[in-house]
């Protein structure tokens, strides 16, 4: 049980997903962008999410050399090889939303 112990304290919290799934759907985005995709997220929150998955490998910070100056987020390779598993869950979210209408 200690792989899920390490991936829950990696990927813990309400946006870490949701930012690796507009990543990938995106490829690169900037922060402005990934603040309008990600509905609900704060600027501070989004900032601190970004430092922690860079941290650990799964996405990749690039300052342009532009004027003013731009950064540009994509995912890394390793953070791809994640793409099943947000896929799935992101499956089991929908069917679930459909069996609790269908009961209510």
């Amino acid at each position: 049980m200690q792989g899920i112990s390490d991936a829950m304290s990696l990927l813990s919290g309400k946006w870490k997903f949701h930012i690796l799934g507009t990543l990938m759907e995106g490829d690169t985005l900037g922060f402005m962008d990934l603040l309008r995709e990600i509905e609900g997220i704060g600027t501070k929150m989004l900032s601190k999410e970004l430092q922690d998955l860079e941290m650990n490998n799964l996405v990749t910070r690039t300052v342009m050399n532009t004027k003013p100056i731009t950064v540009k987020y994509s995912i890394t390779e390793y953070g791809k090889t994640l793409s099943p598993l947000i896929d799935e869950l992101a499956k089991w979210g929908i069917d679930y939303r459909k069996s609790v209408r269908e009961r209510g």
